[in-house]
């Protein structure tokens, strides 16, 4: 296992794991759910999903248990709070073996809910985008109407929520859905709109950084937390970043060549605001390890040349080197790696996810990437695609799991349960993006594969780079 501790940067300070219980408990809770589910407890060996015992919980007692409630979603949830957990520690998002019933199953089905029709993501959607009748209000800020890429990946969210509504959440939240167009300032003043209105309990989105990146400077304690959706986003104080960023691809790198007995790294990263960020998840993910991170050299790609020069006049044999690129490409510094023979038998070259927003380079051959698998949306794959007529990607997992996460936090905790204790839970959650978890700082972090770059593809070397 490349994964031998809980996360490959947990924080120094994170509390210990709680006794763990098995996974893959699940309830289908259109009826019975949001009346039996607090938190839930399991004992013994791994149950099946029609054995699963869910359990009411008040101040660590057992207060009633429901039998036999079929499956579909898995909320280990609040296990900061009860210290509930799956076997591995996460609260679960979703429960794989769920979302689509065994055929052998009588009685099974895995079509689509009556009222879902395929958009295709072709069109921006017109009419009531106001989803569900539940007591907790969320908002959903999403570019549905712009132009280009953005707009398609907001449609495909779009899809993801509808589908998420109607498998988890149409009874226990009201999901109010807005086109942000993907214009940054209208997208910042629907944002500060739904954190200041009194009613909304989370906001879900924006997908545009500018508008992210407002919301993370604004104070105040007391607005609702915001799940944002855009790319390269670091996060802020209640403001979370759900996507994978390039400091945790690097960090998660790091930590799965470390693990194999790599001690001494060298960090290369595109000289900005970034670079601290970068430097600091890395070391605290090699320290993990008993790695060190030996140097940090900002670089540009006009100097990159003599950068690597450098670094070879600072370091004496390094095992390995991580290359961030940021908006740029990193190619220009892989050129002056590799004609100092890196990659190589004794140095190994680690990659970030930021590097795969452009084809593969000819230059990227031996690098190791931890990245999400863009074609990996998990359980909810077969039931998407027969829903809306269209293969899933990254972007709709993404606003599954948001839109699943807040339906478990209403149903377990209640409309005022979206607390920083709950969101920021060291354990984590469970999604169809795999494992994650949001920081105090704003950042998340995931496990994901771990590829090796071989004649231009990414080959999978390890499914995980890190888990709990």
């Amino acid at each position: 296992m490349m994964a031998k501790r809980a996360w490959a940067e947990a924080d120094a300070s994170a509390r210990p794991a709680p006794v763990a219980v098995p996974a893959g408990v699940a309830g289908h809770f259109r009826r019975d759910f949001p009346r039996a589910f607090e938190q839930f407890i399991v004992s013994g060996k791994r149950q099946t999903a029609a054995t699963t015992r869910f359990c009411a919980i008040a101040d660590g007692k057992l207060l009633r248990s429901f039998p036999g409630i079929a499956a579909a979603l898995a909320f280990a949830f609040v296990a900061a709070i009860s210290g509930c957990q799956s076997k591995n520690g996460a609260s679960e998002v979703l429960d794989p073996a769920a979302i689509a019933a065994p055929s052998s199953q009588a009685g099974a089905t895995t079509a689509a809910p009556a009222q879902l029709t395929a958009s295709s993501a072709a069109t921006a959607p017109k009419g009531n985008l106001t989803l569900g009748t539940g007591p907790t209000k969320i908002a959903m800020l999403l570019p549905l109407s712009a132009p280009g890429s953005a707009g398609e990946n907001g449609r495909k969210m779009y899809d993801a929520a509808r589908l998420a509504m109607a498998d988890l959440g149409d009874k226990l939240v009201t999901l109010t859905i807005e086109d942000t167009r993907g214009d940054s300032s209208y997208a910042k003043d629907l944002a500060v709109k739904a954190i200041t209105s009194g009613g909304v309990k989370i906001v879900i989105g924006p997908a545009e950084l500018a508008a992210a990146q407002h919301l993370a400077k604004l104070s105040g304690t007391q607005r609702p937390p915001v799940l944002a959706l855009a790319d390269n986003f670091a996060g802020g104080p209640g403001v979370y970043s759900v996507r994978l960023s390039e400091a945790d691809s690097a960090a998660a790198g790091a930590a799965a060549v470390a693990s194999k007995g790599a001690k001494k790294f060298v960090l290369l990263v595109p000289a900005g605001a970034n670079a601290s960020a970068v430097e600091a998840r890395v070391a605290n993910a090699l320290s993990i390890y008993g790695a060190t991170l030996a140097v940090t050299l900002p670089y540009s790609a006009s100097d990159a040349t003599k950068v690597v020069s450098d670094m070879g006049s600072l370091v004496e044999a390094p095992d390995a080197v991580v290359v961030a690129s940021g908006d740029g490409s990193p190619v220009a510094v892989l050129a002056a790696l590799k004609a100092k023979g890196i990659p190589g038998k004794a140095v190994s070259l680690i990659g970030t996810e930021r590097w795969l927003e452009r084809p593969i380079d000819p230059l990227y051959e031996g690098a190791y990437i931890a990245t999400l698998d863009q074609s990996e949306t998990g359980p909810i794959a077969d039931r998407f695609k027969a829903t809306y007529n269209y293969q899933p990607d990254v972007n709709v997992a993404y606003a599954y799991d948001m839109v699943a996460l807040s339906a478990g936090i209403a149903s377990s905790v209640g409309p005022n349960g979206f607390s920083k204790q709950v969101l920021e839970n060291a354990s984590g959650f469970r999604g169809s993006t795999g494992l994650f978890r949001f920081r105090a700082d704003g950042s998340s972090q995931r496990s994901m594969p771990f590829f090796k770059v071989e004649k231009g593809r990414l080959k999978l070397v390890e499914k995980q780079t890190a888990g709990f």
